[in-house]
């Protein structure tokens, strides 16, 4: 029976102590109240799982024996978690060291990269400052150059255009002079040109008057030649029936062969044959013939 009990109490004890050191190794101290009493439970729970195991029907001796040696193995057992949970807990102090260290570390480098920082920042300010400085220098220097050379081309320009304005002007007197002398050549000319057209036009009216009177005595002129004209038609027509009177008497030509050429020429005009001048006797009677048979041949018709 006293080994019995030393069993259930090594078994009760030995859950809970192993829970105690893994949770010092492991859980902070604030966790170690309920991590102990999880181990209490799985205390109880693994006593009770040994008792169920046992066989019914052995002996207490025999129950007692193996309730020992699973104690021994529990404390076997314990033992390792223990040596465990101290390496456990080195291991947790050197990463909790090294944690510690590393963070020391890193607000060194952190310290030390921002006054690095600082100091190029700074002398990168220090330096643009003196870039600035000396650009600005240059562009100054730059641009006053510029200026000079700038004001050297406008004098330049206005000199040159000075001189420029100075020759156009002279031009342009010189320009108005001549066209004062043109104006006044003009103004004489128009004078000239005005009595020119004034007689011109007096001339003028003086010849239209001559021409208006010619065309008058003309045109008298032409009525009487027009009444001459309708007279000779007349009488140019009745030698041309009268011809073709004597014409038609004729049976052959030989009653014109009998007349000599110029005759011919005078009797072909009388009835208007054309180029008869050209004309050899011959054809001349032809185009007689011709013409008084024609003639007749239209008075008859008439």
């Amino acid at each position: 029976m006293s080994m019995f009990e030393r069993t259930r109490t090594g078994l009760r004890e030995m859950p809970s102590n192993a829970a105690w050191l893994l949770a010092r190794a492991l859980q902070p101290a604030e966790a170690l109240g309920d991590v102990a009493a999880g181990a209490r439970d799985q205390g109880r729970k693994l006593t009770a799982t040994v008792v169920d195991a046992a066989p019914v029907g052995d002996s207490v001796e025999i129950r007692a024996r193996r309730a020992h040696d699973a104690a021994e193995r529990a404390r076997e057992a314990e033992e390792r978690a223990v040596d465990a949970a101290r390496a456990s807990k080195e291991l947790a102090d050197r990463a909790r060291e090294v944690s510690e260290q590393g963070h020391a570390h890193v607000k060194e480098i952190d310290r030390e990269v921002t006054r690095q920082a600082k100091q190029r920042v700074a002398e990168a300010q220090k330096a643009a400052e003196e870039f600035v400085k000396r650009e600005r220098q240059a562009a100054e220097a730059d641009a006053e150059e510029q200026r000079q050379e700038v004001e050297e081309e406008v004098e330049e320009e206005v000199a040159e255009a000075e001189n420029d304005a100075e020759a156009s002007q002279r031009r342009a007197e010189e320009l108005v002079e001549d066209a004062a002398e043109a104006l006044a050549e003009a103004r004489r000319l128009a004078d000239e040109a005005a009595m020119a057209a004034r007689s011109a036009a007096q001339e003028a009216n003086r010849q239209a008057e001559q021409l208006q009177n010619e065309a008058k005595q003309r045109a008298s002129e032409a009525e009487v030649r027009v009444e001459a004209a309708e007279a000779l038609r007349e009488r140019a027509a009745a030698t041309a029936k009268h011809t073709a009177r004597e014409l038609d008497r004729e049976t052959t030509n030989g009653g014109l062969d009998a007349y000599k050429k110029p005759e011919l020429v005078e009797l072909a005009a009388s009835i208007g044959i054309e180029e008869r001048t050209k004309m050899t006797k011959g054809e001349l009677v032809d185009a007689i013939t011709k013409a008084a048979r024609r003639r007749a041949s239209q008075g008859a018709s008439s």
